[in-house]
């Protein structure tokens, strides 16, 4: 699919107050092979999200131990998590040392989980993301672990109020990009 047709139905899934003010863009460069071309989200004209550097205005994570010594972060530990820990322990160990323990494990995850999912956004990656996500349904969009998926969902026409507010709690553990997007779809209502 070209990107204009590709740009034309991402921009009429979007919700009527964000119409506007939200702008996917798209350059390449036809001969120079060795440059991929760039894909950004623009709100009121600002590139938000850009798809091929790291320097957006959007706090990208660098390495593990930003992730882990972030105080903002919000990691929930289930019960489930802490016998994980208590049984992979030689010994007895204090419960809130058992709990420390496990978030400090699900941190770590999370952080690579964060990181790949960072690195993997690129131009190309958009297109193919952009038409995944016009092939499928709008719930699977949202559950997935992919953060184009999900700010695509976040913005889409499909979405209503009910919905985003109850997503307060789950996008908690989703990247700072998707986060942005919430926040965004939030001020619309």
């Amino acid at each position: 699919m070209s990107w204009s047709k590709l740009k034309q139905q991402l921009e009429s899934f979007l919700c009527p107050a964000l119409i506007g003010k939200v702008e996917y863009t798209a350059t390449s460069y036809r001969y120079s092979p060795d440059k991929a071309g760039h894909c950004y989200i623009a709100v009121d004209k600002k590139n938000v999200l850009n798809m091929s550097d790291a320097t957006t205005l959007i706090r990208w994570y660098q390495t593990e131990m930003e992730i882990k010594n972030d105080p903002d972060l919000y990691i929930p530990i289930t019960t489930q998590e802490i016998e994980a820990v208590r049984k992979g322990a030689k010994g007895p160990i204090p419960e809130d040392r058992l709990k420390i323990m496990a978030r400090g494990r699900k941190i770590s995850e999370l952080a690579k989980e964060l990181i790949s999912a960072q690195s993997t956004l690129s131009k190309s990656n958009f297109t193919v993301e952009a038409t995944k996500f016009l092939a499928s349904s709008i719930e699977e969009s949202l559950e997935s672990n992919n953060i184009l998926l999900n700010i695509l969902a976040l913005v889409d026409r499909r979405v209503g109020k009910k919905r985003i507010v109850n997503m307060k709690d789950t996008i908690k553990l989703k990247h700072p990009s998707v986060q942005y997007f919430y926040e965004l779809r939030l001020s619309t209502f």
